[in-house]
């Protein structure tokens, strides 16, 4: 028991890190090439991660937690954009509280509700906080408008793409976790060398 519980820690952490890749190799690149709508790419692939994560350990903070994650490995192995990290760090938040508010056990449905709602409440926190709290010149200079067109075009992309992935990723999750239950040796051995294999990557290819 004490194992399959060590696993779940090691497994939000190989979660997080593979959310985290995602923004340091993928972000970079939508960025730099000015792809379009490339936050809304992003935020589903963060939604992926963060449903199989919860499905390996469903309690609340453990989204939280891999957002948390995510982020730090973004800051360790990426040029420290903050509006970045904030982003990937309200996301977080914001599928933790939907997941715990509309799935709490789980089912398909609960997670197409919480896939669609999630970019809606991040994108509407995040917007708001870059153009009135921070004050971030990119967004504090268009307003609304721009918050507006971020919560319904990224928002929306998101949403679309959330309600596919994010019952998806409780799939994933729940059949890595039954993994953990019948044979937490070799969870565990996945877990560390899917981290390292991350890591490793994001310090070659970073």
């Amino acid at each position: 028991m004490q194992l399959t519980k060590t696993n779940r820690w090691l497994l939000l952490f190989l979660f997080g890190s593979l959310w985290g890749i995602m923004e340091v190799l993928g972000g970079e690149s939508f960025f730099k090439n000015a792809v379009p709508q490339a936050s809304a790419v992003l935020s589903a692939w963060g939604l992926l991660m963060l449903a199989a994560a919860r499905a390996v350990w469903n309690r609340p903070g453990t989204s939280a937690l891999v957002g948390a994650l995510a982020a730090l490995f973004k800051l360790i192995n990426a040029a420290p954009f903050y509006c970045h990290l904030a982003g990937i760090v309200i996301l977080a938040l914001a599928f933790d509280l939907m997941v715990t508010v509309l799935a709490r056990k789980l089912r398909p449905l609960g997670g197409v509700l919480a896939g669609i709602t999630t970019p809606f409440v991040a994108n509407t926190a995040f917007g708001v906080f870059m153009a009135f709290i921070v004050k971030y010149k990119y967004w504090a200079v268009e307003g609304w408008p721009k918050v507006i067109k971020y919560i319904v075009v990224s928002g929306g992309l998101a949403a679309l793409a959330g309600a596919v992935l994010v019952p998806l990723g409780f799939w994933l999750g729940n059949n890595i976790e039954a993994l953990n239950l019948r044979k937490p040796r070799w969870a565990l051995a996945g877990a560390m060398l899917g981290t390292a294999a991350v890591w490793t990557a994001a310090r070659i290819f970073g």
